[in-house]
């Protein structure tokens, strides 16, 4: 029988604006085989976020012990706050036969490209720049210096496109969404993730 190692780590990278988190949301309601990553922080929940379900709300010595004890993918310091994957949590649903998806920054998918997790990293990008500022503009939460200081970063993160594995251009949703699901189909079925094949299918002659 041919057997493989299917599920890996769905990681989605964007400019702010971009649409990765609408989109993550969308191939969740989509997919009944991928679970999302729900990552770890310090800092308090924002109105009716719930421990478990937006983050897993923990105190800066509870981060900082599973950090020393390596259960972290990556790890990052935003505005004093910690932000951190949980090793354990993705290999935990992986065993489970599930695929699992995150959104995170290019410096996050920089760290976990160094470990042993199986994953496709995807870089999200609107048509143009000059798109992703009208994005910006009608989201109406920034103000004109800061949706500068956005559009200034995300030049710079640009630069992380050929680290990638696939880029998939936000221009229409449902289209952005239907192109990760068929990346995460075609991702089962690369040859690399099937344990040796050519014996497994020949093995069947031979019983």
């Amino acid at each position: 029988m041919i057997e493989k190692n299917p599920n890996f780590l769905i990681i989605l990278s964007a400019p702010s604006g971009g649409g990765k988190s609408t989109i993550l949301a969308e191939v969740l309601k989509a997919a009944d085989n991928i679970d999302y990553s729900v990552s770890y922080t310090t800092r308090p929940p924002r109105g009716t976020e719930q421990n478990g379900v937006a983050y897993h709300f923990v105190d800066e010595r509870e981060f900082l012990r599973r950090r020393e004890e390596g259960d972290f993918l990556e790890t990052a310091q935003v505005f004093g706050r910690w932000y951190g994957t949980s090793k354990s949590f993705i290999r935990g649903r992986l065993a489970a036969r599930r695929h699992v998806i995150m959104d995170i920054d290019v410096q996050g998918a920089a760290q976990i490209h160094t470990t042993d997790i199986p994953h496709v990293k995807i870089f999200i990008i609107p048509p143009s720049m000059e798109i992703l500022r009208e994005r910006l503009m009608k989201r109406a939460t920034d103000s004109p210096q800061e949706i500068e200081k956005r559009l200034t970063i995300a030049r710079k993160e640009l630069e992380y496109i050929p680290n990638y594995d696939y880029l998939v251009v936000n221009n229409e949703l449902s289209q952005a969404v239907r192109e990760v699901l068929a990346i995460v189909q075609a991702e089962e079925n690369r040859v690399g993730r099937y344990r040796d094949p050519i014996k497994g299918f020949l093995k069947q002659e031979n019983q």
